[in-house]
């Protein structure tokens, strides 16, 4: 529970990687493609990735066996997840107030 009051689940998915069904249904709840979660600093970004044409499929074949790609943190609430970076993007979920402008 945060400090907040928000009670939550935290998954490691380096130490338990997600299934690619898993993914893709956590890729579709954020509303992103699979491009935009992945981490384009990692080793395995260079080995497996860049300079390819990847299908999304197969882009998330590759995250699947490697999830060190896989940006974090992907916060889920209900049927809606966001990439919870930066952190005012949990105001989509209704975990944080929208800052007032």
């Amino acid at each position: 529970m945060t400090t907040s009051g928000i009670e939550f689940q935290t998954v490691n998915y380096l130490e338990q990687p997600f299934s690619v069904e898993k993914l893709r249904q956590l890729i579709r709840r954020t509303g992103l493609s699979p491009q935009q979660l992945v981490r384009t600093t990692e080793d395995a970004y260079r080995q497996f990735v860049a300079g390819r044409d990847l299908s999304d499929a197969a882009l998330m074949e590759i995250m699947a066996n490697h999830p060190e790609l896989i940006q974090r943190p992907i916060v889920v609430k209900g049927d809606k997840g966001v990439l919870a970076r930066p952190v005012e993007n949990l105001a989509e979920l209704g975990i944080l107030k929208k800052p007032r402008k």
